[in-house]
């Protein structure tokens, strides 16, 4: 029992702790940087002040997780985020292929409390910080931050060296000091011919989303007293359906006029008005006899939001840096999600939901943007970072926040490795940081990385095969040219001449245009080096296309067969890593109509969408090469590439190949104590975690089963069901050979044997 006699004011109990990092804001942005961090070896303590971790993609919010691939909407092939964030999408994916929003819960919080370097605070709210003092005169350094957990009604009083601020709306930084920014940018101040005006508005809203669900029997609704009662007074109100909910529902946006820190109460209760008005609209307008027997399921309790503070670093990322994907000495993440500005007004706005435009390829985002530029041991990550609003407008979305984090999360490493500031990691240990985020699985666009400890680049490798590329054979699928579509083709000089299967439904003309992209880093078809107008009788025809252009450096090139629905394709079932169709289709949710045409002087480009599409789709086409491409290479394996980008940068065994194995060897004994495979996971699939379902657990492409044996055939290593880009094997005693070999115990039947790298220390 516990009793206590009437006494002055109480104080709440206090628990004081000590960390290398606090990380504030336990999104999916925290989240990734706190597991990055905590595997590099530093202590770490994140604190999220809600009961659940992810943030905008946790179930409170159940917001698709979505970066460069932009849903397979845009021209960025093999570009989704690696690292953290591709494991843990990986393992939802593996788990959740339904993609249930409570099941992703678990997947978030079971990656941090396996770290046993993070200490997890939930329910746990920041309000106060304390800054060092000297001579009497407060520094620019934090040394603690004060929080209040609701739940078990105790403060936290966290210090530490080094300071992340992944909150969302910045509140570390804005208690610190912090130099920010809320609201557009002028057009002139960084000439962004992008950035709005006050009329369209100068913040994006927050949205709130509804899940629905057949009963089985009719279900009555009655809307509360504060649902919306004119639902006439959206615009888009007839966009309303009972086939819509969830993150569908983006578009459902409010608060751009409103403060977006300290309205957020307010935007709320709007938003719930139209979510309730909306869904007494569907039900009882008349409108929707199929609603009858609907009801609502779940109803967003607090809003997902885009946009509030921007804090300065030393460098604020531009419009010009996502369209002209400017090359950085010092890049630390990339993006590649559109340029994409809201209203101000929201779902009360009569203008589109969205205003998106993309550029031609992923950019880069230099490491000076992570940091802030007056308070001296301030990370900041997420939506925060240091950019204009335009670039915002992309930077914004989570998996390119997520790398972000994990771009802090290594950095911090080092800064508490050589006792340094976040500024001095980027001007002191640069090489060292992004061979360190290279390893930790972080695309780096256009950065070289070489690992000087890695025991492979200085051994032989063979393979018992190696993919000679001269043919996919055919299938019984033909498919009508519906959607013009391009077999995407590593080349390095001349350009094998094509044999494919054509079926003409009546005399026509098959025309079809050779096609590379103007940078070899990207995979927009933008350059046309010489078409063909091949006049075909009806019937079947086998149609060989030889070509007098070439190539001066590895690149792609896309052998394209204009729309034409008088003509058949034959396609193939077999799949290839680096190998891949896309088509010149639409794909209106991220503002694909087939050709980006702005129609104004933007400060984009104008260029054609080449997509792939989602299997069980996107076969390849049938082929015949006239000479074999011979870019699947044991060399591969060292190159320092996680993905395909100029090549495909990967070995591959030759289909026939049924017990696919490489060997390593040295000229001298080597002694082994880790072993890193990469495999390939598609990283073109972009794995929504929430609304899509997904046709497979596990990626056709990635090996799930090998072994590895010592010189002497002793096996050292295994890996067994795997599902994951990267896999590690760490030898409980290092082992001295001359040689490994790797051999694959398993391959999908129709997709050779891949790895993209080995790496031994």
């Amino acid at each position: 029992m516990i009793q206590e006699e009437a006494s002055a004011k109480r104080t709440p109990k206090t628990i004081e702790s000590a960390a290398d990092l606090v990380i504030v804001g336990g999104g999916l942005t925290g989240t990734c940087a706190a597991i990055t961090a905590a595997r590099a070896g530093i202590k770490v303590t994140l604190i999220q002040d809600r009961p659940v971790l992810g943030g905008n993609c946790s179930s409170e919010v159940r917001l698709w997780i979505l970066g460069a691939t932009s849903h397979m909407g845009n021209n960025n092939r093999w570009a989704r985020e690696g690292g953290v964030i591709d494991e843990i999408m990986l393992e939802n994916i593996y788990r959740n292929p339904d993609g249930n929003p409570l099941i992703f819960d678990t997947v978030l919080l079971e990656k941090v409390i396996q770290e046993i370097n993070i200490t997890l605070l939930l329910n746990t709210a920041v309000f106060d910080l304390d800054k060092k003092t000297g001579n009497g005169n407060e520094s620019d350094e934090i040394e603690a931050v004060h929080a209040f957990c609701s739940q078990n009604s105790t403060k936290y009083k966290v210090s530490a060296p080094l300071f992340c601020d992944a909150s969302g709306d910045g509140i570390v930084g804005f208690l610190a000091g912090a130099a920010f920014r809320m609201g557009a940018e002028s057009m002139e101040e960084f000439g962004e011919k992008f950035a709005p005006d006050k009329a369209y508005g100068e913040l994006l809203g927050h949205s709130m989303y509804f899940y629905s669900k057949d009963a089985g029997r009719p279900v009555k609704f009655i809307p509360p007293s504060y649902a919306l009662q004119d639902i006439t007074e959206i615009p888009r109100y007839k966009t309303f359906n009972p086939k819509d909910f969830g993150c569908r529902l983006w578009w459902l946006e409010f608060g751009g006029r409103l403060d977006t820190v300290h309205d957020t109460e307010k935007i709320k209760w709007e938003l719930w008005k139209v979510v309730y008005g909306a869904w007494n609209y569907i039900k009882n307008s008349g409108e929707f006899p199929e609603s009858e027997n609907m009801t609502l399921e779940w109803v967003g309790t607090i809003p997902g939001k885009r946009e509030s503070r921007r804090f300065e670093g030393d460098y604020m990322l531009t419009q010009q840096d996502v369209v002209e994907q400017k090359t950085f000495e010092d890049t630390a993440a990339f993006g590649g999600w559109s340029l994409d500005l809201h209203p101000a007004d929201g779902v009360y706005s009569d203008q589109s939901g969205c205003n998106q435009w993309h550029s031609k390829g992923v950019y880069s985002i230099p490491y000076r943007c992570y940091y802030s530029r007056n308070i001296s041991n301030l990370f900041i990550a997420g939506r925060i970072i240091s950019a204009t609003h335009v670039a915002f407008a992309s930077t914004r979305v989570m998996a390119t926040s997520a790398v972000g984090g994990q771009a802090v999360g290594i950095a911090a490493a080092l800064a508490k490795k050589y006792n340094c500031s976040p500024r001095e990691v980027g001007t002191q240990h640069l090489e060292e940081y992004q061979l360190e985020l290279w390893r930790s699985g972080q695309y780096l666009p256009q950065i070289h990385i070489a690992d000087p400890a890695d025991l492979v680049q200085k051994a032989r490798i063979s393979a018992s095969s190696n993919l000679h590329l001269s043919e996919l054979p055919g299938s019984d699928i033909w498919n009508v040219i519906e959607h013009s579509v391009a077999q995407m083709l590593p080349v390095t000089a001349s350009i094998p001449a094509i044999t494919i299967q054509i079926e003409a439904l009546e005399n026509t003309v098959l025309e079809v245009e050779l096609r590379r992209s103007s940078e070899v880093f990207n995979h927009t078809p933008d350059i046309t080096l010489e078409t063909k107008s091949i006049p075909l009788s009806a019937g079947k025809h086998e149609v060989s296309l030889e070509w007098s252009a070439g190539v001066t450096e590895a690149c792609y090139v896309f052998v394209c067969l204009m729309k034409n629905e008088l003509l058949k394709v034959q396609y193939s079932d077999k799949r290839v890593t680096g190998i891949l169709t896309v088509f010149n289709a639409t794909n209106p949710a991220v503002s694909n109509y087939g050709k980006q045409e702005p129609t104004e002087d933007l400060g984009v480009d104008t260029f054609e969408f080449w997509c792939p599409q989602r299997r069980p789709a996107g076969r390849n086409l049938a082929f015949r090469l006239s000479e074999p491409i011979t870019l699947f290479e044991t060399k591969n394996l060292k190159n320092a590439l996680h993905r395909p980008i100029s090549a495909p940068n990967a070995w591959v065994a030759a289909f026939t190949d049924e017990n696919p194995s490489i060997k390593i060897e040295w000229n001298e004994e080597v002694t082994v104590s880790k072993i890193e495979l990469v495999f390939d996971t598609d990283s073109d699939h972009p794995m929504e975690n929430v609304i899509y379902v997904h046709p497979e657990t596990v990626m056709p492409f990635c090996v799930s089963d090998l072994e590895i044996a010592d010189e002497n055939g002793v096996v050292i290593g295994k890996i067994s069901e795997n599902h994951q880009t990267k896999q590690t094997i760490l030898l409980d005693t290092p082992v001295s050979t001359r040689s490994l070999q790797i051999r694959i115990l398993s391959k999908h039947a129709q997709v050779p044997a891949a790895l993209f790298e080995v790496r031994c220390y």
